[in-house]
């Protein structure tokens, strides 16, 4: 495809593309113009299969006409309220649902309208709950790398990935420290499921309270599966090691659930498949199904209570929030997913099709250049041997071969990830698998 011969009648130019290349993309564009269920299709009439459940968002099928006539009908309704002093019925009822969604005393809802946002927003709750609590040396956040927080100054402080980092290191947070990344193909290659390696990575934030102070740290983030640095699974025991360093050291554990909330791994959030209870979970992506921007931050009820009452019962106790907190649409949208999620037992369903889903991927095993294979619930990680000199070469070279024999992927260097949608079939898991088998033996 070039650019000559689609039949648009715009320009591709003016736009700046996020995350892309810009010039290689406008020299041969994928345009998608069109979407239902698994599928999409792009300006050229092709169907392009969904692998990737758009980006980590759509988990319940494309265009499902629920969500699409609530949009219409807030869209016709309340097109926009304001949420400073001010609020409508479907944000609170939306934020109830998910309160009820979220594991254990996960009751209060901080909306935002976007992962990013979250991920700034828990971390100025964090510094808030702690300044109530007459601690406010409590300053410092844990990440991890090789993690992804999103695109915020804040969420790309904690996260992990130095490519990220370059361009804005000199006004990066300054109180950050980073704990390993627990992938190691060493030990862990073709693992299905969690690794048996990797639990006592955790204890590396003992290291970080001994040289730091257990007084200085306000909060530690993770994702419990790490999604857009190539789907790192956690490895056993390790999610539960951290939950119990940080509450021995009264440190504030946040769960990044934007790729893992809403049925990835087979449950409601990935605290509620590991069972380990973290202090905030930030959510975005399948919260509307993909088809608004929201974002949300769920917190317990003590951090809660601990931030509203310190302030006088007239003043604003959290100087925080968006012009689009809690947006009409999009509070619409996310009470026709979660509806959608719970009628039709898309969690469930995504439980059920593991184990034919993790037979699938793992096939791929002995494809040359193929040298790991991980899964966990309906996601997986296909990482491939580096080309020598050209890091990252192969992974491009998957994703145009795969969008060209009409699947879509995403890929991170050398890592192909999937995620399909939570309704995929059991044909589609064999034509995704095929196709991408003939791709990567053609690779060189």
């Amino acid at each position: 495809m070039t650019t000559s011969s689609l039949p648009l009648d715009f320009s591709l130019e003016e736009l700046w593309m996020p995350f892309t290349a810009n010039r290689a993309f406008k020299r041969a564009p994928r345009l998608l113009a069109s979407a239902a269920g698994m599928h999409y299709r792009d300006v050229e009439g092709r169907t392009i299969l969904d692998g990737t459940a758009g980006l980590w968002c759509v988990n319940a099928g494309h265009c499902r006409p629920a969500v699409v006539q609530a949009i219409q009908q807030s869209a016709a309704t309340l097109d926009f309220a304001p949420g400073f002093q001010m609020g409508h019925p479907a944000s609170f009822a939306l934020a109830q649902q998910l309160a009820a969604l979220a594991p254990g005393d996960l009751d209060h809802v901080f909306f935002a309208n976007s992962g990013s946002e979250a991920v700034d927003s828990a971390l100025k709750i964090a510094l808030a709950y702690h300044q109530a609590r007459g601690e406010p040396r409590r300053v410092r956040f844990v990440g991890r790398l090789r993690g992804y927080h999103g695109v915020g100054f804040g969420g790309i402080s904690v996260g992990g990935i130095d490519i990220n980092k370059k361009a804005f290191a000199a006004q990066l947070l300054p109180q950050v420290d980073h704990l390993p990344h627990t992938h190691d193909l060493a030990h862990n290659a073709f693992t299905r499921g969690q690794p048996g390696w990797g639990a006592h990575l955790a204890d590396a934030l003992e290291e970080i309270v001994a040289a730091r102070g257990a007084d200085t740290i306000a909060a530690v983030i993770v994702e419990p599966v790490a999604g857009s640095t190539g789907v790192l699974v956690p490895p056993k025991g390790y999610l539960e090691r951290l939950r119990a360093l940080c509450t021995k050291h009264s440190i504030l554990l946040i769960f990044d659930e934007v790729i893992t909330g809403f049925g990835r791994l087979g449950a409601a959030f990935g605290a509620s498949y590991f069972g380990v209870q973290p202090d905030m979970m930030t959510v975005a992506k399948g919260i509307t199904n993909g088809a608004v921007p929201m974002g949300a931050v769920i917190v317990r009820g003590a951090i809660y209570d601990s931030v509203v009452n310190a302030a006088a019962e007239s003043g604003i106790e959290f100087f925080h929030g968006y012009t689009y907190s809690g947006h009409p649409l999009a509070s619409a949208a996310g009470l026709a997913t979660l509806a959608l999620y719970q009628s039709e037992g898309l969690f469930q369903r995504a439980a059920a099709l593991a184990p034919f889903w993790e037979e699938a991927v793992h096939s791929l095993k002995d494809v040359s250049k193929v040298v790991d294979v991980r899964n966990l619930g309906l996601v997986a990680g296909i990482e491939l041997e580096p080309r020598a000199g050209a890091p990252g070469a192969r992974g491009v070279e998957t994703l145009q071969g795969c969008f060209r024999n009409g699947l879509l992927v995403r890929v991170t260097g050398d890592i192909i990830a999937l995620s399909p949608s939570l309704i995929i079939e059991r044909a589609h898991i064999e034509e995704l698998v095929d196709i991408l088998r003939g791709v990567l033996q053609r690779l060189p």
